[in-house]
């Protein structure tokens, strides 16, 4: 079976800082895989928010759903850890877009993991997914 490899731009300008706590880990000691999403899922958060948007369910009016996700582990996590989570937009279609990124330990720098999570942009108030915002669209020229 092919083993997923995620490629990744040479920047990834957003940065922020989460730590990890013994609540993130599973039972054999190291950051659980569905709450790696967890911590990914707070660094989107606080990415889109960096970006002037206050929330994912306010990016230029329109909310955003994860569409998909593939994520790619390349060493362990474990708790007391702090990691550096980069983010960037890229792949843009009608409806959205794919998010890429970076987990790394900031003490160490060995990357623990990498992503891409697909984002679509729903208008909550019609209940179906709506058009990228132009005003999300154009902090990433191409």
């Amino acid at each position: 079976m092919a083993r997923i490899q995620i490629e990744l731009p040479d920047a990834l300008p957003f940065s922020t800082e989460i730590p990890l706590y013994q609540l993130h880990m599973n039972a054999a000691g190291h950051l659980d895989n569905a709450l790696l999403l967890t911590v990914v899922s707070e660094a989107r958060m606080r990415w889109f928010q960096s970006l002037g948007f206050p929330s994912e369910l306010d990016v230029a009016g329109r909310g955003v759903i994860v569409s998909d996700a593939a994520l790619q582990y390349l060493s362990e996590g474990h708790p007391g850890e702090t990691m550096v989570v980069e983010m960037t937009a890229d792949a843009f279609n009608k409806y959205g877009c794919d998010l890429l990124w970076r987990m790394r330990d900031k003490a160490s720098g060995r990357e623990v993991a990498r992503g891409k999570t697909g984002v679509v942009f729903f208008d909550y108030g019609a209940r179906r997914i709506a058009p990228t915002p132009d005003a999300f669209r154009s902090l990433f020229p191409a």
